[in-house]
């Protein structure tokens, strides 16, 4: 299992700090939510302080887009070079082109399906992603309570996946904890995104190595 802190629940009155100290306690990737107040009720950072997450991070960035206008988004967090770039289907219409536009640009290219949203919706997509993220909260807010039917979505998920796109990996993002951890490694989750779990703990190596089943 692959580790992502959300660096929404960080203390971003000493960032470089918590991006050091996650790296240090061997996280797999950095989680960075973006959103733009429409698509969902909240705003968080833009490319600025993610470029400054960039230069202190040692470990690859996975970006999460949670915004309207994708291909503007895209544009402005390109250059970082994120491992993954992840935007929703419920806010493109043309998603296949915008996975090719952001394969084209060297990055991973990933989409996230909110709670409500069928499996069945990307099954022709699959083919052309690297990873599906699968809300388990609803999107918008960090500290939510883990949606439990998220488990038989994903064991669906990876059903589908099998068949079109093996190599492609599974995301879970909300209220993943060691309480549920295993059930997301049974249902075939390769990553979580570990946001209040993590930075609400003392010791976050411990934290970390506790999801790793």
């Amino acid at each position: 299992m692959l580790i992502a802190p959300s660096i929404l629940s960080a203390d971003f009155g000493n960032l470089q700090k918590e991006i050091e100290s996650i790296c240090e306690a061997g996280c797999d990737l950095v989680h960075i939510d973006v959103m733009d107040g429409h698509f969902v009720p909240n705003l968080t950072i833009g490319p600025v302080v993610v470029e400054s997450v960039s230069r202190v991070s040692s470990k690859p960035l996975d970006i999460h887009l949670m915004v309207e206008n994708n291909n503007f988004f895209v544009d402005l967090f390109a250059p970082l070079k994120p491992k993954y770039l992840s935007f929703h289907l419920e806010s493109e219409k043309h998603p296949h082109r915008l996975i090719q536009k952001i394969r084209s640009l060297g990055i991973s290219p990933a989409i996230t399906l909110n709670p409500h949203t069928k499996v069945e919706d990307i099954e022709y997509l699959l083919q052309d992603l690297d990873m599906v993220l699968l809300m388990s909260v609803n999107p918008g807010f960090g500290g939510q309570r883990f949606i439990p039917t998220i488990l038989e979505k994903a064991k669906k998920l990876k059903e589908l996946i099998s068949e079109r796109n093996p190599s492609c990996l599974i995301e879970v993002d909300g209220g993943v904890s060691d309480k549920n951890i295993k059930y997301l490694k049974d249902a075939g989750v390769d990553i979580v995104v570990a946001g209040s779990y993590v930075f609400g703990n003392e010791d976050y190596k411990k934290a970390i190595d506790s999801l790793r089943v």
